[in-house]
């Protein structure tokens, strides 16, 4: 078994739309940065890579690749997923907190939670989100972006095992 702890933050940036965890979030800014600025997949990326001993977002993903300017953030997080897996890894599970003063996260959750265990083929029970304020507090409390914290547990497929063991699915759900 293996622990993996990823974090991301961006300010907010009125220009763009938002998109956390593959939903997107009408009425609110989105987040500036190279890709489309999913801070929930980008720190659930880093999870999964620390995880394995394998790098980081920006060690696959280099900010500083045209190739990757307004990527969608969950199509690297399925080839994130293809990198564990093929270093003999499996998602076990992930717990994910997004840390901003607005928007209100919880009317998205689900929708994020199916999409993630989708990618990571696990169901959705086995993906928790949550929303968090930083009570106003810091830069977070004045609105100027979020953060967000994910942690993963891993486990070691034996080479005779499949990466889909029954009961799992592909379904996310």
């Amino acid at each position: 078994m293996r622990v993996g702890i990823g974090y991301d933050s961006h300010r907010f940036d009125p220009g763009r739309p938002l998109v956390l965890g593959g939903a997107r979030i009408p009425d609110h800014p989105g987040l500036a940065g190279h890709s489309d600025g999913d801070a929930v997949a980008h720190a659930l990326i880093d999870a999964l890579l620390g995880a394995a001993a394998l790098g980081d977002v920006g060690t696959h993903v280099p900010d500083t690749s045209p190739e990757f300017e307004g990527a969608n953030s969950i199509e690297l997080l399925a080839e994130a997923v293809s990198v564990i897996e093929s270093a003999g890894f499996r998602v076990v599970n992930v717990d994910i907190t997004i840390i901003a003063e607005s928007p209100r996260v919880r009317p998205w959750v689900q929708q994020m939670a199916e999409t993630i265990g989708g990618h990571l083929h696990v169901p959705r029970s086995f993906v928790s989100i949550k929303g968090k304020t930083n009570e106003s507090m810091g830069w977070i409390g004045r609105g100027e972006g979020m953060a967000v914290i994910a942690v993963t547990l891993l486990e070691r497929v034996d080479d005779d095992e499949t990466l889909r063991s029954p009961g799992r699915g592909d379904s996310g759900g």
